[in-house]
């Protein structure tokens, strides 16, 4: 129990890291940022932060293909991630909410679920099957690219162990 507060206080702090200052500047633009709605496919690295406490738990440094479909009817988008090692991949389903924050950037939170290809294996988010939120931001640079960064909670994302997984992801995507 004190590795699963220990694991969301930590991912609290880093969300409020990344979200206050956009937050508590908000009521200083005189319009209203629009965002971006860009749906794109991207790629980059993962870094796992966090261990187990087991064998094949240990933090892992990986890549990530990452991707976003929206809508303009609502702020909400339909995000793929796969985040993989040299041993196997975990591939999650996200739903996000999405903030603008500037014309060409969001900030987004999600949930989703964390399927991992071979069980015991490890990869940036945990080493078995569990449940995922994320907090991150993107940006539209240009007319084609997308740039994003998130980390992802992986709940109880350890074999043998009720430890959470947090792993910190960056990557530059095409916008489609």
């Amino acid at each position: 129990m004190k590795r699963n507060l220990k694991s969301f206080v930590t991912f609290s702090t880093l969300a409020a890291t990344a979200i206050a200052p956009v937050l508590l500047s908000a009521d200083m633009a005189s319009a209203k940022p629009t965002g971006t709605d860009a749906n794109y496919i991207g790629a980059g690295v993962a870094a796992g932060v966090t261990n187990g406490g087991q064998n094949n738990d240990a933090a892992t440094f990986g890549g990530n293909i990452q991707g976003r479909v929206t809508t303009s009817k609502a702020p909400v988008s339909l995000r793929g991630a796969v985040l993989f090692s040299d041993d196997t991949s975990a591939i999650m389903p996200i739903v996000s909410y999405d903030v603008p924050v500037t014309n060409n950037a969001n900030v987004y939170v999600g949930a989703g679920y964390s399927f991992i290809e071979e069980d015991g294996q490890p990869t940036p988010l945990g080493n078995k099957n569990a449940p995922v939120v994320t907090v991150g931001a993107e940006a539209q640079f240009g007319r084609n690219i997308v740039v994003y960064g998130d980390t992802k909670l992986g709940i109880e994302a350890y074999e043998d162990s009720p430890a959470s997984a947090v792993s910190i992801q960056a990557g530059a995507g095409y916008r489609f």
